[in-house]
């Protein structure tokens, strides 16, 4: 029964993420139009999207599973009775979103329990949509993932991801260590999305010091069910988050090293 509610919650989720997606990419295609409407203040811009998406997914999983619980960015934690949760960040990717680039993204998580059951990462402005479930594997579209075994760090780009909480001299550190051992340092703003293209094979790997819960669990079971390497990452306080570090296994071990410290 329980694997039967989960395959229910990730085909809703997939759904939702999509239909997600393209209402943000309204407010994209509309960016100046709406900053004009918010007298030029870029935060109420967001924020606007962000909270009208979130309550849109919210309602959307509502209907179908009204005892499920929710934890999400911009409305925060609503307890639920099933023992399932929606873990959503409804535009990752302010500062990309804001400025005309492709690189955000939708992310949506499904927790059973503690764990990640089920994902779906949509980024309609590159139009792909990415998910996940537990023990059934990681798609992009119609593609089914699977990680480079033998991708090593010297064939690889790694992004690296950084905020307000990191420490910029340790940052400094990460990246002087990955460009040692021959890899390519690579940010594009949205860690839910790199995440993401880490489990499609476009990535070899991704680190960031600290991400909160909502931009981390969809993409890390991605990038698990691609058959890449996670590390842990903290469970039962949604709230606090927590170090990530993900890579194909011929990454991991230098994607490590190069991490120590941060």
């Amino acid at each position: 029964m329980r694997a039967a509610a989960i395959a229910e919650r990730a085909a809703l989720a997939e759904r939702i993420a999509a239909d997600a997606g393209r209402r943000a990419l309204g407010f994209w295609h509309r960016r100046g139009e709406l900053v004009s409407e918010a007298k030029g203040d870029v935060r109420d811009v967001v924020s606007r999207a962000d909270r009208e998406i979130e309550a849109a997914i919210r309602e959307a999983v509502s209907r179908d599973f009204p005892q499920d619980g929710f934890f999400g960015e911009e409305l925060g934690a609503e307890p639920g009775k099933s023992g399932f949760i929606w873990v959503i960040d409804p535009i990752d990717g302010t500062t990309p979103f804001l400025a005309g680039h492709a690189t955000w993204c939708v992310s949506i998580a499904v927790l059973a329990g503690e764990r990640p059951a089920a994902a779906a990462i949509a980024a309609p402005a590159l139009d792909a949509l990415w998910v996940a479930r537990r023990g059934g594997g990681a798609w992009l579209g119609s593609r089914r993932l699977a990680v480079d075994p033998q991708l090593g760090i010297g064939g690889a780009m790694v992004a690296i991801g950084a905020s307000h909480r990191s420490d910029p001299a340790a940052m400094g550190r990460v990246i002087e260590r990955l460009m040692e051992r021959g890899g390519i340092y690579y940010r594009n703003g949205s860690g839910a999305l790199m995440l993401a293209q880490v489990g499609a094979g476009q990535l070899g790997g991704y680190f960031e010091p600290h991400m909160y819960s909502w931009d981390a669990m969809a993409g890390l079971l991605i990038v698990e069910e691609a058959g890449g390497r996670v590390g842990p990452y903290p469970a039962g306080s949604l709230d606090a988050g927590g170090r990530v570090i993900a890579a194909t296994p011929g990454v991991w071990d230098d994607l490590v090293a190069a991490s120590e410290g941060a």
